[in-house]
């Protein structure tokens, strides 16, 4: 059973909780980081000259931990949202995320989850099945250059008072396959806001001069049957469909990082990755640096977003993106996580995820657009991504596929 965070201090416990600002929570596999406060913010940098950028402030660092944390956007044109805390802990084992000052919660909290007032898809099921129709003509036209397009929905969530994040994040924390995060946003209308999930994807890990990508692409849903599971699981990885959506991400990953490398290779090629409420189709990869100064954010700048994301080419697929959808996708499948002073730092794609703002809440899910997809499947595809958060939010997501 997972153990509270005592190692908070009774004087960061006892602050007021309006008076912190929501704190940068990265929960993976065995390990959680918390960073409290802010000294710093970095700027409103582009992801293009963000490495420039973290390099001249940690040359300028005076004071506080060496570290940055955020989130950056899906627009890597916009600004990203990265803070210096002022501390930084990192504890290894279970603990209950949950107490974690600031997130609007606490280890003994037993009150009522917030009544879920109203749910209102964006766009309607219908009305993204049209659009993945739309996509579908221009990825099957005569001589089209576009090879796949991602496409979202989202879900627009009010309850009857303020979502506590540390309530949803001991949710999402049962699924240990899962880095469960919480990372402030840029405020809106003087209102914290903070955006919250539990994403399967791995973007780029670099530690010293090693790095590690783990793209997925390629979707289906699991099922309480084990033996249908397993079908479900044992059909997406023999999928032509899936395995050429997939094989487009991992070699536009390989040839972004490979001039950067002595050495890149997928060891275990591709295989079925299993979160609790989705089966995906995963390539591991590593990779030795030639030149190990260079940032987790210089690669991160290179690699965002992925064709995991946003298509290939990325250019035409960013403006069928900005076309069919109905909304900024702002911070939603873009990335999170940190980097320190040597470089090295840890960031995941920002997806199965949620931005919470008091009352309200916006939750996301997208699907990879491919010739031999159809706007069927692609709505029932989303609709099971957004089951990690729904059931989170205590919400029954059944009727969001019709």
């Amino acid at each position: 059973m997972a153990t509270p965070l005592i190692w908070i201090d009774e004087e960061v416990q006892a602050e007021p909780a309006l008076a912190r600002p929501i704190p940068f929570v990265f929960k993976t596999a065995g390990q959680t980081m918390l960073a409290l406060g802010q000294l710093a913010t970095l700027g409103d940098g582009a992801l293009a000259n963000l490495a420039e950028l973290t390099s001249d402030f940690f040359e300028k660092q005076t004071e506080g931990p060496d570290v940055l944390v955020g989130a950056l956007p899906f627009d890597p044109t916009q600004p990203s949202h990265l803070v210096q805390p002022e501390r930084v802990l990192r504890v290894q084992g279970k603990h209950d995320i949950g107490a974690i000052p600031g997130l609007g919660g606490g280890a003994s909290s037993h009150a009522a989850a917030p009544r879920i007032l109203s749910v209102d898809p964006d766009p309607a099921a219908a009305e993204f099945a049209n659009a993945v129709a739309v996509a579908l003509d221009q990825l099957n036209a005569p001589g089209a250059t576009m090879r796949k397009v991602v496409l979202s929905r989202s879900l627009k969530v009010m309850a009857n008072r303020d979502f506590s994040a540390a309530d949803l994040m001991r949710k999402l924390s049962v699924d240990e396959s899962v880095t469960v995060f919480a990372t402030p946003l840029p405020a809106r209308l003087h209102r914290l806001r903070c955006l919250i999930g539990a994403t399967p994807e791995l973007l780029l890990e670099k530690r010293g001069g090693h790095i590690v990508s783990h793209p997925l692409a390629g979707s289906a849903r699991r099922h309480r049957d084990t033996a249908e599971d397993r079908q479900a699981g044992n059909r997406l990885l023999a999928s032509d469909k899936d395995r050429r959506e997939h094989a487009m991400v991992v070699e536009s990953i390989l040839d972004i990082l490979a001039p950067y490398c002595v050495d890149l290779s997928t060891p275990e090629g591709t295989c079925l990755r299993a979160t609790a409420s989705m089966w995906h189709l995963g390539t591991r990869i590593v990779g030795q640096l030639k030149d190990a100064s260079l940032s987790s954010v210089h690669f991160v700048g290179l690699l965002h977003p992925t064709p995991a994301v946003c298509g290939l080419p990325r250019n035409l697929a960013n403006d069928q993106i900005m076309k069919l959808e109905p909304y900024d996708r702002e911070f939603y499948a873009g990335a999170v996580g940190w980097c320190d002073s040597a470089g090295d730092g840890r960031w995941h794609v920002s997806i199965r995820c949620a931005e919470l703002d008091g009352n309200h809440a916006r939750l996301y899910a997208g699907a990879g657009i491919v010739p031999g997809s159809t706007p069927e499947g692609e709505v029932i595809e989303t609709s099971a991504k957004f089951r990690a958060m729904l059931d989170a939010f205590g919400i029954d997501g059944g009727r969001f596929d019709e």
